[in-house]
Parts: C-alpha cells; sequence; structure tokens
C-alpha cells in the first residue's frame, strides 16, 4: 500500500483538514494498492493561498528565465532518476502497459527542460517598431494557475500544465483527478529535491466538488483544464462569469481516412495501435472511427480485424501487453453500454465485444471492432473511451472527408495513401487541431489542441508556453517627456 498522508502545499507536506479519503484500488488484480486524501475546499484556500504569496511577493515570477530554468532541470532529473518506480506505479495506478509508462515517465521530465529552454530563448522583452516609434513588448506571466488533469495520463498530462507554466513565472495549483491521487506525489519530490520555491507549486488530489471550487476560487488567474467536454463546457462557464483565462483540452473522436491507393500492410498497425489500442482505449485522440472506401472494404474489414485479434490483452506489467484494463468497474460499463447501444442501432461486430474469459480479475473489456456503421449511429459520435473502434464505408473522397468533419469533435485524425499531394489536400480539409499523414503522433515542438467540443487553446510547442504569458506594451518617449 502507498499511504499519502497530506497535500504538497507551500513547499512542504501539509495534513488534510477533513478525514475525506480514496482508495485506490487496482484495475488489473482488484486489490487495493494505496489510499490518499482527498482535498476539501479549505485545502484549495491554503494551496491557492500559497500560489497567491508566492506569485504577488514570491521570487519565482522575478527570477530570470536562466534562473527558473536551473531549478526545472533538476527537477527534470529528479523525475528521471524516479522514472522506474514512477512507472511501475501508474501501472498499478491506471492499469496502463508498463512499457508506456515508462515512455511517459521519461516524457514528463523532457517537458520541464524544453520549456526552461524555451523561455532562455524566448527571454522577457523585446523591442519592436510601432507606427507611433519603438515599443518594448514584455511577457509576463498570468498568474496563479489551476491545472486540472484527468486520470488517463496523470503525470504526463500534468506535466503538459505544469511546466510550462512554470517556466513563464507563473505559481501553480494543480488538481490530480481523485481516481489517480498516488502519482503525483513524484512531481511533489522533484519539485522539493530542485529546491523549487514554496507555494510556486502546490498539489492537491480532490474530487469534482472541490474541482469546481478551486475553478471559481477568486485567487486564480487562470484554469488550464484536460477532460471531459461536459466538464469543460462547465469550466468555460465559470471562467467565463469571472473573466478568467482559461485553456480547454478535451474529448474527440477522431476519423482515420483511408483512401483507395493506402497500403493496408502501412494502414492497419497504426489505426490500430492509434485507435482502439492507445492507452488502453482510453484517449482522447485515439482514431476510433475508421473510414474505408467500399471498393476495399473488406480487404481493409478482414486485416483490421485479424490485427486486432492478434493483440495481446492481459497483465500490463508484461512488456508484450498491448492492451491492460480500463480504470474502473464504472467505466468498464460504461463502454460495455456503448457495445450494446452499438448492437442495437444494426452495427456489426467482427471480434470482440465481451469480457476476455481467460482473465477472471480485473476491469477487462476485449478490443471491438464494429462494423457497416453510419455516422450517425451514437458509437459513430460520442467518445467511448475504451478499446471501440467503429468503422465506416464511402463511395468517393468528398463523401470521406464530409464524414470526417460531421462531428461534434475536431481534435486528431489521420489520411493514409500513397499519393502525398492528395494526402494533404485531405488533410487541409478536415477541421481538427492535429492530422497525421500515413501516421498519427503528437510533438512536443508542435501545437496540440481541438477545434468545436474538442476545446479551446493549445498545448506543447511555443502555442503551449505563450499560453501562460501575457503581453504588456510599454511606451517610452525619449527625455521622459
Amino acid at each position: 500500500m502507498t499511504e499519502v498522508e497530506g497535500f504538497y502545499i507551500d513547499g512542504r507536506w501539509a495534513p488534510p483538514s477533513t478525514a475525506k479519503t480514496r482508495t485506490v484500488v487496482c484495475p488489473w488484480s482488484e486489490a487495493p494498492i494505496g489510499r490518499a486524501p482527498l482535498a476539501a475546499d479549505g485545502d484549495v484556500d491554503r494551496a491557492v493561498g500559497a500560489a497567491r504569496r508566492a506569485f504577488d511577493i514570491g521570487p519565482w515570477p522575478r527570477m530570470s528565465p536562466a534562473e527558473r530554468g536551473a531549478i526545472l532541470r533538476k527537477m527534470a532529473a529528479s523525475i528521471e532518476r524516479q522514472a522506474d518506480p514512477l512507472a511501475d506505479l501508474l501501472t498499478l495506478e491506471v492499469g496502463t502497459t508498463l512499457v508506456s509508462n515508462r515512455l511517459t515517465s521519461l516524457a514528463a521530465a523532457r517537458l520541464l527542460i524544453y520549456y526552461a529552454e524555451m523561455a532562455e530563448a524566448a527571454g522577457v522583452e523585446k523591442v519592436r517598431q510601432g507606427w507611433r516609434g519603438a515599443v518594448t513588448v514584455r511577457k509576463e506571466p498570468s498568474g496563479v494557475v489551476a491545472a486540472i488533469a484527468p486520470w488517463n495520463a496523470p503525470v504526463f498530462l500534468l506535466m503538459l500544465k505544469v511546466a510550462p507554466a512554470l517556466a513563464a513565472g507563473c505559481c501553480v495549483v494543480a488538481k490530480p483527478a481523485e481516481e489517480t491521487p498516488l502519482s503525483a506525489r513524484f512531481i511533489a519530490s522533484a519539485a522539493e529535491a530542485a529546491g523549487l520555491p514554496p507555494g510556486v507549486l502546490n498539489i492537491v488530489p480532490a474530487d469534482r466538488e472541490a474541482g469546481e471550487y478551486l475553478v471559481r476560487h477568486a485567487g486564480v488567474d487562470k484554469v488550464s483544464f484536460t477532460g471531459s467536454t461536459a466538464a469543460g463546457r462547465k469550466i468555460g462557464a465559470i471562467c467565463g462569469e469571472h473573466l478568467k483565462r482559461m485553456n480547454l483540452e478535451l474529448g474527440g473522436k477522431s476519423a482515420a481516412i483511408v483512401l483507395e491507393d493506402a497500403d493496408v500492410a502501412k494502414v492497419v498497425p497504426s489505426v490500430i495501435h492509434n485507435g482502439l489500442a492507445a492507452n488502453n482505449g482510453q484517449a482522447c485522440v485515439a482514431m476510433t472511427r475508421i473510414l474505408l472506401p467500399r471498393s476495399r472494404y473488406g480487404e481493409f474489414v478482414d486485416a483490421i480485424t485479424a490485427g486486432v485479434g492478434a493483440l495481446k490483452v492481459g497483465d500490463p506489467r508484461e512488456e508484450d501487453t498491448v492492451l491492460g484494463p480500463l480504470i474502473s468497474e464504472t467505466q468498464r460499463a460504461r463502454v460495455e453500454s456503448y457495445i450494446a447501444a452499438g448492437k442495437a442501432a444494426g452495427a456489426r461486430i467482427t471480434i470482440g465485444g465481451a469480457r476476455p474469459k481467460s482473465l477472471a480479475k480485473g476491469w477487462f473489456v476485449e478490443p471491438t471492432v464494429f462494423v457497416d456503421a453510419d455516422n450517425g449511429m451514437k458509437i459513430s459520435r460520442e467518445e467511448i473511451f475504451g478499446p471501440v473502434t467503429v468503422i465506416i464505408p464511402y463511395e468517393r473522397e468528398e463523401e470521406a472527408v464530409s464524414i470526417a468533419n460531421d462531428s461534434p469533435y475536431g481534435l486528431g485524425g489521420a489520411v493514409f495513401t500513397e499519393d502525398h499531394a492528395r494526402a494533404f489536400m485531405v488533410a487541409r480539409s478536415v477541421r481538427t487541431g492535429t492530422f497525421g499523414v500515413n501516421q498519427f503522433g503528437l510533438d512536443f515542438g508542435a501545437p496540440f489542441g481541438g477545434m468545436k467540443a474538442s476545446g479551446i487553446g493549445r498545448e506543447m510547442g511555443e502555442e503551449g508556453f505563450e499560453a501562460f504569458l501575457e503581453p504588456k506594451t510599454i511606451f517610452a518617449v525619449e527625455g521622459g517627456r
């Protein structure tokens, strides 16, 4: 059992104000693996107060980018040293594979270095020529940031907010999801080891009610949220009411458009591993709609079905496991309800659709492929967040683009073809924040975020850094007149 006894507030571990706790249950063994307190309003008040003092009168916003960068590099080194035990804990806490958790743990450390370097290169002030003469444009930190992350990749997704915010000079109150309160202690220990000044980073795992209290808090200047579209709408409304800055990275229902000339051997691994197999199917960017030309429909359906059938489902600690369990019994029930809805709507399952008979314990669902679906079905419109993909046929390339765009979401997607020019025509026609050609992936150096109900704003790249800065224009008349 991993026992977390308090919250990381004002540079130290502080006892909780109430006895409210969360027992974390391993998704594949169904055994308790840890316990942590959940923050109440009073704990949020203490965390925001510490961040407010650190921003208003503390040294962090007033340090040079190089001074902040030196501390962020020490944080990164601490996380790198702890990458293996962190990956082990994530596998227990979330149920995602040990292989992927090793990668995301190291990626979290790399984010700190990436944004330290970016802040140093960008500087704070630049002189530009305006119509009235030279002006100084100064980039100042946004203030106190509420960073709210989901449970599906808790450390990496939290670091997508914490790293650029700290590099920009902001102070942060981080709220990990109540489902994953254990792994965030590695970030806290890295802050301690690096000598991060008190109050600059505060970590308070909490439920949704305390999370809303944090969003509404008068001491918070900006909210950076990753999670469901439903929660994002509510947060957006609150931020609009209070005129807070916000960044919302929300859900998706991304489409993989397979053109007639596509190579089966290239398509199948990509649409599977970047689709229903991505993060046990619990990934907002997963390509869970596959659009196939009718002229090659049967060929691709057979190949995708065979590829899914070859995936190993089971213990996420084993190196060759591709799919572990869903995070909770509740999440499994949600996914199973969508499978039932797909059947009821007339879509046909070629593989999966049930619980693995060989796995007596754990919240597993077989990877499931629906075919003969149409884009109006519930399974085609809504984010399932599980190992389920929907295959939709189309007649013409223009129809495929139309189907891809006929979605409330606009987060990711890809096109597969041997014709580079056609690929870019399709890529420019699909309304989504990130789009791949014969692949799909994310890059630290490129902005990530969505259109439509997939969110507002961008993370990663220089855009992710600029999101935590406010431009100030300084006019100066020569001689002080």
